[in-house]
């Protein structure tokens, strides 16, 4: 009994002494994990769900199909869904509300098309550069067609003989003679397109564009939207959408006197104090009149104290009485009345409607309706008969079904995927919701597209207008990576999302703790970099590519004076991410930046996040040396001849995500699919 006495005296002793000291090394390492002092000790928050581990994530994961965009059958019978997460097209009956099949097609599958015999279906496969032709008899793919890099929206020419495909990595857009299944040619387009409509008359295709062209900071936000001649099949012309940025799709009237185009509004010159006045991001549509000299007209969807951000998808009913845009930042359906819309147009002079595109109230004259949906609502379609809105409900997994009569989510139709909402799940979705900002101003997705970047520059001091300018970073696959923003200020994701995120951006309260640990477990595991297919498919690099990874790499200039340690590329930028985790000081500042070393940026796919440098001010990889890098400072680069500079950057373009260097692609994908 002594014995056994001391025995548990001893281990008491032993836990008290490793306990507290224990504790106290918890607390302290999650406080400075969280920049604040009263989060939960709890290692799952990090340790599990953020593990790398194959095995830990099946057991907390779980595959989810996220529908994308959606097409119906002539008979009105069957919706064909495109499932992103899944790589699959569904086939549903849209009276039994019944998945019919599941059709595997290729990676991330964004638009479906069905030709004017019903018999086929066309799929993009975004992450696989191709579409999938689908004979619908057989419910099987019978086709392949290559495309340029990330292939979006579709369209068909008039008389249904070539097939155009959107490529939204590329900026271009692909045309393919369907007798042969060979592309014909390839047209440029705005920047970073994903939508395209044929007009009624058959005469023109509009694409619209996500991204601004690339412009000094201080000027004005401009993205094109391209408008292509069905039967020249040439690019027409570019026409401006000043003061707007992701346009992701665009439907006209049946009449073909409009075109309505969805858009939101920066206000990117503007401190981010702004957005406790409603100024700095407003969301709408565009009225692309299609008479006299064509005017493209703004109006807000947006209403005083309450913001419907990230428009997604629209569409119009048969009469040209209805449209429907996708308030995907809300779960929110915004319903149109488009002869008040005319109306309004009709009474106001030019100074009048350049007013209304900045005006909160004057939506009360042609919203009607706002319709909930479920969770993050994309693609839209109309039933033959106009008596039913079918929604994409992308992180719902469930098609959402709207009367037009009543105006009311009337049911839905599940797709069957897991009906647990894991901690990576949670983080996707509030990562696209606009819940927690002001008056759900805009969501992360506002600025973080597909979690990636908006190209736009901001003034992120929340003071002093025009100093600190910052180029938006992409969120894709930063968790290791550490620290974030330019100024390296945050150590870790959980202070960049929590504390700093709701003192700069939100202004509102931050994150409750579970919603900050699932957004931040998100960003850090859940999200990826598509493959580089463009300048890197594979994994072998080119001549060029090789020769430019030598000058990467290399220790000495071409007069073989030893480079300094420090100013060499693969100093600051080593494999796997291309960045030392370090700060530096490249000669970059300006006389507007305060002075302070630069966080060193990963480099992977850095071909897809132009403009370059902390400001934005590089237009091209080119010009960070040609204009910006004339000190030496930035890396040894003024005794390169130009072919070399050439080099370096085709090597630059080819660096893309370590995902991708196992060569197991079955394992990337089941990775990439999970949540």
């Amino acid at each position: 009994m002594r014995k056994l006495i001391v025995s548990v005296g001893v281990i008491a002793v032993l836990l008290v002494l490793v306990f507290i000291p224990g504790k106290k090394w918890a607390r302290e390492h999650v406080n400075y994990k969280t920049a604040v002092n009263d989060h939960s000790l709890n290692c799952l928050n990090c340790h599990l769900y953020n593990s790398k581990s194959p095995l830990i994530s099946k057991m907390v994961n779980r595959d989810y199909l996220s529908p994308m965009n959606i097409a119906v059958s002539e008979d009105g019978k069957k919706l064909f869904v495109t499932a992103q997460d899944a790589d699959k097209l569904f086939v549903i009956d849209a009276a039994e509300r019944k998945i019919l099949g599941k059709i595997d097609v290729g990676r991330k599958p964004h638009s479906v098309i069905l030709d004017n015999t019903g018999s086929n279906a066309y799929v993009t496969n975004q992450w696989s550069d191709n579409v999938s032709v689908i004979d619908l008899a057989e419910m099987k793919v019978v086709d392949t067609l290559s495309t340029g890099n990330g292939p979006a929206g579709l369209s068909f020419s008039s008389d249904g003989k070539v097939l155009y495909v959107v490529n939204s990595y590329s900026s271009d857009l692909t045309v393919i003679d369907l007798a042969s299944g060979i592309e014909i040619t390839r047209l440029n387009t705005g920047n970073n397109p994903t939508g395209i409509q044929l007009s009624p008359n058959g005469k023109d295709l509009y694409v619209t564009a996500r991204r601004a062209v690339i412009t000094p900071y201080g000027e004005p936000v401009t993205t094109d939207l391209t408008l292509v001649d069905d039967q020249s099949r040439r690019l027409k012309s570019f026409l401006p959408v000043e003061s707007a940025y992701l346009m992701e799709n665009i439907a006209f009237t049946p009449s073909g006197d409009l075109a309505l185009v969805t858009l939101i509004r920066p206000k990117n010159l503007l401190p981010t104090l702004q957005v406790e006045k409603g100024w700095m991001m407003n969301h709408g549509f565009g009225v692309i009149e299609q008479k006299g000299d064509g005017r493209i007209i703004q109006l807000l969807t947006d209403e005083p104290q309450a913001f419907y951000p990230d428009p997604f998808d629209i569409v119009i009913t048969g009469d040209g009485k209805r449209a429907f845009i996708s308030s995907s930042g809300v779960n929110m359906i915004t319903v149109i009345d488009i002869d008040s819309v005319r109306n309004l147009i009709a009474e106001s002079t030019p100074e009048m409607l350049s007013l209304w595109a900045n005006h909160l109230g004057i939506s009360s004259r042609y919203v009607v309706k706002r319709i909930p949906t479920g969770a993050n609502p994309k693609g839209l379609a109309l039933s033959p008969d106009g008596k039913y809105l079918y929604v994409a409900e992308h992180l719902n997994d469930m098609i959402g079904v709207i009367s037009t009569e009543t105006m009311e989510r009337t049911g839905e139709i599940e797709l069957g995927s897991s009906s647990r909402v894991t901690v990576l799940r949670r983080g996707r979705q509030l990562l696209n919701n606009a819940g927690r900002t002001f008056q759900t101003q805009y969501s992360c997705y506002t600025c973080h597209p597909d979690e990636h970047e908006d190209g736009l520059m901001y003034n992120m001091a929340s003071k002093d207008m025009g100093r600190n300018i910052t180029n938006t970073q992409s969120l894709r696959e930063i968790g290791d990576t550490p620290p974030f923003k330019w100024s390296g200020k945050n150590q870790t994701v959980y202070k960049q999302d929590g504390m700093r995120f709701s003192t700069v951006l939100t202004r509102t309260e931050q994150f409750p703790y579970n919603d900050l640990d699932a957004i931040s477990s998100y960003i850090m595991r859940g999200n990826h970099y598509p493959p580089n297919l463009q300048f890197n498919p594979d994994g072998v690099l080119t001549e060029a590519q090789e020769r430019g990874k030598i000058i990467f790499e290399r220790t000495r200039d071409n007069n073989g004076n030893e480079i300094p340690e420090n100013n060499r590329c693969i100093t600051c930028h080593p494999a796997p991410y291309y960045t030392n985790l370090k700060f530096a000081d490249v000669n970059t500042l300006t006389a507007s930046d305060d002075s302070i070393l630069f966080d060193t940026p990963h480099l992977n796919n850095i071909f897809s996040s132009p403009p370059y440098l902390h400001d934005g001010r590089a237009k091209t990889l080119e010009e960070i040396w040609t204009l910006y890098g004339k000190t030496d400072k930035h890396g040894m680069v003024n005794d390169m001849t130009k072919g070399q500079l050439n080099d370096l950057v085709e090597y630059l373009k080819s660096l893309r995500s370590p995902d991708y260097e196992s060569g197991n692609s079955k394992i990337q994908k089941a990775s990439f699919n999970k949540e």
